[in-house]
């Protein structure tokens, strides 16, 4: 982008210098009017550009608040499997502790 604003910035000094010329010259005036011609289109280049890059930063975004949002749910998922895991290890200890009691009431 900084090239279409150079060109521009460049284009407008040429045309300023242009005008203080005597515009009797029917050369000058063409090519005071193809410049004109290039200003506009490098305008509507650089407008264009502004919009896709405009749109890229807001897709850039959204695919970053996606990417968050999808790796704080894997951290919320890892989180919620240790728990069960331990649950079960619990469960496991508990399940011996009894079985161990049962065995010293059959004896």
């Amino acid at each position: 982008m900084n090239s279409v604003n150079e060109k521009e910035k460049k284009l407008k000094l040429a045309i300023n210098k242009l005008s203080n010329f005597n515009l009797k010259n029917p050369e000058l005036l063409n090519n005071i009017e193809k410049l004109k011609t290039k200003k506009n289109q490098l305008e509507i280049e650089k407008q264009e550009l502004e919009e896709k890059y405009n749109y890229l930063k807001e897709d850039y975004n959204y695919l970053s608040k996606k990417l968050e949002d999808f790796k704080n749910k894997e951290n919320l998922d890892q989180k919620k499997h240790i728990q069960f895991s331990e649950k079960i290890d619990e469960l496991n200890q508990e399940t011996n502790t009894l079985l161990e009691e049962i065995d010293k009431w059959q004896t």
